[in-house]
């Protein structure tokens, strides 16, 4: 193995280790590590597939570890541990002694011998006796706990929301890496001329058959073409990209995106408006509205006013009845991401999802007196929780008398997942590859 390997196990467990030690988000320390370490080519493949594997397969990982070990080690240890199995377990093209070596000479670099000794003791037993089985578990909702490394309450929860084929679809779903999608920008080009500019760049590229204006990337990373440079695509995901049709927007009219950040819906909105009308972006963290902002100029969008406000005081900075259309991508627990963020899933509790949607009521019910009457309220979330989703717009709907449900306006590629006539979908990762979303639609009544 050359240093650079090396380099990228130690990365790995640094990674690991901040997650557990500060609560980042694994795909903002991934980056922040590929930088620092200055890793290159497919040793950046690899970084990625350890961290996100290892965090992915975690519950899976500490139940094969269980019975080899005898004392519980310090937290380091096991990550280094859950690292080494993950990659003798999941992945074929890495030889068991290369995962022997790194592990040992890691042990020695950051502990001592009788750490290094410790670590590849349990390797090499693992390896003669092989994984303890999953089927000595009993229950179904434990078993598929441990499989899929979802935590058992979220189990629980999801298989009383959506039943136990529904649960274990999402559920392997997550495991999978996402398929990266970007949205063009029919401002600049057609979706057919975007696709031969980054083929042009040696990308493998095919549009998307759920969203008229998304194409996937089936090989490369498109923010690192000039395509994306010169504000022809936004980088995006398929479900992200059908909020912005479901505000069914008409061009002048005006337009509050009160939950914008990073602004991938916002930068929608204004190019379904042709960049005429105005879209008002509001965020909380002023370092947020920058990156907004930025965004706009690379896409050349001159309709987007962007400024730091809690949408929760949105009525002290805007009149009432001043929006055709308002648009609360609310904060939520993002257990529809999963994928892109599997941290989420061992850091979240029932307490945080009561939490949010007080949050969330408090925007909706701040927002509404902003709508216009006959105009739309969409409300949107990327979790799959049945209580921030339809719990949230039931009770809205109760408080809230002025306003009625409106059919869902979406594209076609998405029209079996809709109920014809409903003002609701829920979108599962397990439906077309996409990220989890859920979108309502309400319309204010004339009188």
């Amino acid at each position: 193995m050359n240093k650079n390997t090396k380099n990228v196990r130690e990365a790995a467990l640094d990674v690991l280790e901040a997650i557990d030690k500060h609560q980042s988000y694994s795909n903002l320390l991934l980056n922040q590590v590929i930088k620092k370490h200055k890793i290159t080519g497919p040793d950046t493949g690899l970084l990625t597939e350890i961290v996100y594997g290892t965090i992915q397969r975690k519950l899976a990982l500490d139940y094969y570890l269980r019975p080899f070990i005898k004392k519980q080690p310090d937290n380091w240890v096991l990550n280094l541990l859950r690292l080494s199995l993950y990659q003798m377990v999941y992945l074929d093209r890495v030889p068991d002694r290369a995962v022997f070596y790194e592990a040992v000479e890691i042990g020695k670099k950051r502990g001592h011998k009788g750490i290094a000794s410790l670590v590849n003791g349990v390797l090499r037993s693992i390896q003669r006796q092989g994984i303890p089985s999953l089927d000595d578990i009993d229950s179904p909702l434990e078993r598929l706990s441990i499989e899929t490394s979802h935590p058992l309450w979220l189990i629980q929860k999801w298989e009383a929301q959506y039943g136990l084929e529904t649960t274990r679809a999402m559920c392997e779903e997550n495991l999978l890496a996402p398929v990266q999608t970007v949205r063009i920008n029919k401002m600049k080009a057609t979706r057919e001329e975007v696709l031969q500019m980054l083929e042009a760049e040696g990308f493998a590229v095919q549009p998307s058959p759920i969203i008229p204006v998304a194409i996937r990337i089936l090989k490369g990373n498109a923010v690192h073409s000039d395509t994306y440079r010169n504000g022809y695509i936004s980088i995006q995901d398929e479900s992200s990209m059908a909020v912005a049709f479901a505000l069914d927007i008409s061009e002048n009219m005006k337009v509050l995106d009160a939950c914008a950040a990073p602004g991938g819906k916002t930068g929608h909105i204004a190019e379904l408006l042709g960049g005429t009308g105005l879209v008002n972006a509001l965020d909380l963290h002023p370092h947020k509205i920058k990156l907004i902002k930025e965004n706009a100029d690379r896409l050349g969008l001159n309709n987007i006013e962007a400024e730091a406000l809690d949408s929760r005081d949105a009525s002290d900075a805007f009149s009432l009845e001043s929006f055709d259309r308002v648009l609360v991508d609310a904060p939520c627990s993002g257990l529809g991401v999963l994928r892109r963020k599997p941290d989420i899933k061992y850091s979240k509790s029932q307490n945080d999802i009561e939490a949010l949607q007080n949050i969330q009521i408090k925007i909706l019910s701040e927002t509404a007196g902003l709508v216009k009457k006959g105009g739309l309220l969409v409300y949107s979330t990327c979790t799959v929780d049945r209580e921030e989703n339809d719990g949230t717009v039931n009770q809205f709907l109760e408080q809230h008398p002025d306003f009625e449900p409106h059919p869902l306006n979406l594209p076609l590629g998405l029209s079996e997942l809709v109920e014809s006539g409903s003002h609701t979908l829920q979108i599962f990762p397990q439906d077309f590859g996409g990220d989890g979303f859920f979108i309502s639609s309400f319309k204010k009544k004339e009188s």
